[in-house]
């Protein structure tokens, strides 16, 4: 005969082993499938509550005052793309910083951490893509920005850019490094439309460099042309802190297969339509009370087109691990 006893029993192991499947599941990587665009910032991104795509991933609220991601009365609304890989610290001090710079200018702003978690080379441009695809639906402008590149001078205006086209915040005779004209990097500001228009950045730029210039050549061509902030009066030693540490994290310069020959052309092949991704998971980070979206983002590369992806040939296998 069963005891009320027993039945107390079996319920309380049967409620546990329910509750610790929900936790398991909980941290479990989500495929793209189940991580769509953010379709509204005040539900997705300040309060508790789904993540994007409704898959029942719990999302803690920031610990800020409502307002500050309050956007409604905003005529138009900054998504402020951060590609990133193993850059931590230097992000702790970038999200402090350009917060309080923005804050100061009154821009309507959230920023996205696009950290790349696959084992492939390093991918500014796709990433980049990728977190257009998933904030533009809300945001109506996008600055591509360094972790390490943090603005001093307060008249550079992260503002709306004219329908001239893309207003490059980091111009060549203020940037602490790069001085040629056709420079783009750095920090970008671009229409939604603008970047639309232009099919976003190429795909085929694995490893440090160059993903910039082929983008300055997709403005001209779309008949845009790259604006620059007027009447500044610091210089190339002080308007920015460049903090990055090239001893301590060296650019990845190596060029294989054929790569060089293919970076040196413009790509009419890749671009906002066809890059090749999976959003393993959305994280909701809190920097010195600063609400910060970190996208884990495992990129694909397709080996027979773009072999420089993986010059060791052993990334494929490693990233597959992580699916």
């Amino acid at each position: 005969m069963v005891t009320i006893s027993t039945i107390n029993w079996m319920f309380v192991c049967g409620l546990s082993f329910c509750l610790g499947g929900i936790a398991v599941l909980s941290f479990m990587p989500l495929g793209s499938d189940c991580i769509c665009p953010i379709s509204n910032p005040l539900s997705k991104l300040m309060g508790g509550g789904e993540a994007p795509g409704g898959n029942g991933l719990r999302v803690e609220p920031a610990r800020e005052k409502r307002h500050d991601h309050d956007h409604t009365a905003a005529a138009h609304k900054m998504a402020l793309l951060v590609p990133f890989r193993d850059r931590f610290e230097e992000l702790l001090q970038f999200v402090p910083h350009i917060t309080k710079f923005l804050r100061r200018q009154g821009v309507a702003h959230h920023i996205f951490v696009l950290n790349q978690v696959d084992r492939y080379r390093f991918n500014r441009a796709s990433l980049i893509n990728v977190g257009f695809q998933f904030a533009s639906n809300v945001y109506d402008y996008i600055a591509m920005h360094d972790v390490d590149l943090l603005p001093l001078n307060d008249n550079l205006r992260y503002e709306y850019p004219s329908n001239l086209g893309p207003l490059h915040i980091a111009g060549p005779k203020l940037h602490p490094k790069y001085h040629y004209e056709n420079f783009v990097g750095g920090i970008l500001l671009v229409r939604r439309e603008h970047f639309q228009q232009m099919n976003g950045m190429s795909n085929q730029y694995w490893g440090w460099g160059l993903e910039d210039d082929e983008f300055f050549v997709r403005i001209r061509d779309a008949g845009l042309r790259v604006t620059r902030p007027q009447d500044i009066k610091t210089g190339t030693n002080d308007t920015f802190s460049h903090i990055h540490n090239r001893h301590h994290r060296k650019r990845d310069t190596q060029k294989c297969f054929n790569q060089k020959e293919m970076t040196r052309k413009r790509d009419h092949k890749t671009g906002l339509d066809n890059v090749q991704y999976k959003i393993l998971k959305v994280h909701e980070l809190n920097v010195d009370g600063v609400g910060v979206t970190i996208l884990n983002i495992l990129l694909e590369c397709d080996v027979n087109k773009t072999p420089w992806c993986d010059c060791s040939g052993n990334a494929a296998a490693a990233s597959a691990v992580q699916t």
